[in-house]
This record gives C-alpha cells, sequence and structure tokens, in this order.
C-alpha cells in the first residue's frame, strides 16, 4: 500500500505488535513470529532477565532476524513501579521504547487511568518512546497524547479474553481524533476482529492470546497478517454510507 506505520520517527512495515508469552512450546513461538512478518515483539519486563538480557531465553528469536523490543510494566500497580520497571529496562540495553501497563485490579486487569497517565507524563519527559495501555475513553487517550506518548494502545475488551472490540463507536472516536497512531491492544480474538480494528481506523494491533493460544498459532499468525492488510486497505479506500433502506445497485433508467 506504500504507506507505513511511524512511531517516534521510526517507521515500520508491519502494523502488528506480536506478545511473546504463552505459546505451546519456543519452536511454535519462533514459527509464529516468522508466519506474522512481525517487527515489533513485546514481552512483561518481570519474565526477563536483567542481569543477562542479551542470554534470556524469551529473547532469543529468529536466527539473523532483527527486531524492535517493546517491553511492558505488566505486573505494576502504580505509577512508581512501572516507572523503576521502565527505568531498569533501559539501563539493561533492552529498549528506550516502553508499553506502560499499570492494573490494580487482578480480575479484569483493566488499566489504572490515573497512574498510566502520570507514568506516561514522566517517562516520556525522561525520553522513553512510550506507549500506554489504556481503556477505551476518548478523553483520557487524548490526555496520554497529551502528556507525551508516541502512540496510545486502547484495548478492545479485557485482556485474553478474546471478546473482541466491545465499543466501536469509542475506538472510532479515539482514531479520529489521536494524532499519533492508535493501536488496539487486547481482547482480539482472530482475524476479523483485527480487521475490524483496522478498518475503524487503528494504524495497527497488539495480539498475544488470541495467536498463542490458537488451535494453530503459526495458522493464526499468518490469518492476522492478512487481516491487517485487508482491513488497512479498506479503510483507506473508505465504506459506503450506511443507509435505512434498499438502493438498486442498476437503477432503472
Amino acid at each position: 500500500m506504500g504507506d507505513k506505520l511511524t512511531i517516534a520517527g521510526i517507521q515500520l512495515s508491519s502494523r502488528l505488535f506480536l506478545g511473546t508469552g504463552r505459546y505451546p512450546n519456543p519452536y511454535i513461538q519462533n514459527q509464529a513470529i516468522e508466519a506474522s512478518e512481525a517487527e515489533v515483539l513485546t514481552f512483561a519486563i518481570r519474565r526477563v532477565n536483567l542481569n543477562e538480557p542479551g542470554e534470556d531465553a524469551i529473547l532469543q528469536h529468529i536466527e539473523g532476524k532483527s527486531f524492535r523490543y517493546l517491553p511492558n510494566t505488566s505486573g505494576a500497580t502504580t505509577a512508581e513501579e512501572a516507572i523503576r520497571i521502565a527505568r531498569l529496562a533501559k539501563a539493561s540495553g533492552l529498549s528506550d521504547w516502553i508499553k506502560v501497563e499499570i492494573s490494580n485490579n487482578e480480575k479484569t486487569l483493566m488499566p489504572d487511568p490515573i497512574e498510566t497517565l502520570k507514568a506516561t507524563e514522566v517517562l516520556a519527559n525522561e525520553g522513553f518512546i512510550v506507549l500506554p495501555y489504556t481503556s477505551d475513553d476518548p478523553g483520557l487517550c487524548y490526555k496520554l497524547q497529551e502528556a507525551g506518548a508516541a502512540a496510545v494502545m486502547p484495548g478492545g475488551s479485557p485482556i485474553g479474553t478474546g471478546l473482541g472490540i466491545l465499543n466501536p463507536y469509542n475506538i472510532e472516536m479515539i482514531t479520529e481524533q489521536l494524532t499519533v497512531p492508535v493501536i488496539v491492544d487486547a481482547g482480539l480474538g482472530n482475524a476479523s476482529d483485527v480487521t475490524k480494528a483496522m478498518e475503524l481506523g487503528a494504524e495497527g494491533v497488539l495480539l498475544n492470546t488470541a495467536i498463542a493460544k490458537a488451535r494453530n498459532p503459526v495458522k493464526m499468525a499468518e490469518a492476522v497478517k492478512y487481516a491487517i492488510y485487508a482491513g488497512r486497505l479498506s479503510y483507506l479506500a473508505g465504506r459506503i454510507p450506511k443507509k435505512k433502506y434498499a438502493t438498486a445497485s442498476s437503477p432503472i433508467l
């Protein structure tokens, strides 16, 4: 299509951000990564050995191919904790990109809006490329952009549920009003959910469970790759207006 996803001046050919957890085994994980053609891989910092990040098994992927890492602060319950985790990751040489993920509700894992906003502002001021995971609240997403987020990542539905996009109206509102990229994160369950996110104006999606826990993760990774392409192309083409009544495609002259 010629248009690429650009975050903080970095151009990405793939619009898929791929999680690296919950796969049946490392072999299937690597096959799924290859099939997806993802360039950005995300993982929880707490799962990585920061003393020897280059030797950590989580970061051993397809030989000869480089990735951009997006470590996340999953497990943090306050802004202070997320900031500390991000600083440790950067000091270890992992990445200056960071996905701020803060939740204090173990049942819903919904992001804490106040703590997320605090952490985003602090880390952006310190030079991090901050991509905060947030709810689908358009007002909050705008505030995160104003706080310095390089992209904003609203959830389609709670993490790992596979419920898809519960509030497409809000997602579309967010994509219309923000000037930074919107990456739909969490809750997407299959290729049609991904296409829907892209048709609503998202510039990318982040998936983990939908691929890792599919019956065939490699096939799902490939399906998602094509779904992103189809959804983006459909968005750029522009859908026809919705009408209450039928309109003949071949009117009588």
